[in-house]
């Protein structure tokens, strides 16, 4: 028990001095600049005030640990990488590291204030903060990283639509940029998002080929690796744009079956682990449970006689 409050104590030391550096010094710098503000009569609801003030230092602290600490990992652009994939535009990789460093922090004194409050004994209070000090550091990253793969996965998916459009659209008589506006306009997932980006690039000065390499480079798969690479070459070959787009179609649709079957073929092997450990058990105990009290029944009976 000492050596669990020792643990608790020396963590919540290191949290509220994270916490501290992280808050103290912002606020001291932004007390100006809302004074000012304050003087031309803008005022907030209580309500929204208290609301902004406890996101924004949540937001203000982790930005502050992470800007501290994320020099030194030297995992910056793979930490962006991982953010930009999963459309999480607004938060910097720094404020994910500090939101990882806070979770790896406030989690153990979590359970450390709930052991010592139930009385738990110090090796499950010690097994437990380990526990919680890993899943505080690993869960965010990994649910970046699923939520980054669902988004690539549905951006795959949707790229055949996308192409079907583009071709309707230029065998009609638009241009290119014209319609990616048109089908950015009736796409509202993930693809539609990365094509409005897209066009407010090109609209920003860059050209049509560049903004589509950012477009790759933010969503590296193969499909889109494809499409991109196509436009580009067609663009500078001179080739008919339709054509490419419904070549383009076909090779996609073709691999998306082809993706199906095999994901189809790994079924049998994923459901073998919950059908032997969890069904069949449950099917056994249904089925032969009866017969086997029987059983046991006349074996006593037979005994006893």
């Amino acid at each position: 028990m000492i050596l669990l409050l020792l643990v608790g104590v020396t963590l919540a030391g290191i949290g509220a001095a994270l916490l501290a550096r992280a808050v103290v010094n912002p606020g001291l710098r932004g007390a100006a600049p809302v004074a000012q503000i304050q003087r031309y009569g803008f005022t907030r609801s209580r309500r929204e005030a208290s609301k902004a003030d406890i996101g924004g230092l949540v937001d203000r602290a982790a930005d502050r640990v992470g800007g501290h600490f994320v020099g030194k990992s030297g995992r910056t652009d793979e930490i962006r990488r991982h953010l930009v994939a999963a459309g999480m535009y607004n938060v910097t990789a720094s404020k994910f590291f500090g939101y990882r460093i806070l979770a790896t922090v406030g989690l153990p004194l979590i359970w450390i204030w709930f052991s010592i409050t139930t009385s738990r004994s110090p090796l499950v209070g010690f097994l437990g903060t380990a526990v919680c000090v890993f899943l505080g550091w690993w869960s965010p990253l990994r649910i970046v990283q699923d939520r980054a793969k669902r988004r690539l996965a549905e951006i795959d998916y949707e790229l055949p639509e996308l192409i079907d459009l583009l071709v309707v659209t230029v065998e009609a008589g638009l241009g290119f940029v014209g319609s990616l506006q048109m089908a950015s306009d009736r796409l509202t997932g993930p693809l539609g998002s990365e094509l409005r980006l897209t066009l407010q690039e090109q609209n920003m000065g860059l050209s049509i080929n560049e903004a589509l390499a950012n477009t790759m480079a933010r969503c590296d798969t193969p499909s889109m690796r494809s499409f991109v690479r196509s436009i580009v070459q067609g663009e500078t070959l001179g080739v008919s744009i339709g054509q490419i787009m419904r070549d383009l179609a076909t090779e996609m649709r073709r691999r998306r079956k082809a993706s199906a079957e095999e994901r189809a073929q790994k079924a049998p092997i994923k459901i073998l682990f919950p059908l032997v450990f969890l069904i069949f058990p449950a099917m056994f105990i249904v089925l032969l449970g009866p017969a086997l009290a029987q059983f046991l029944h006349a074996i006593r009976g037979v005994s006893h006689g």
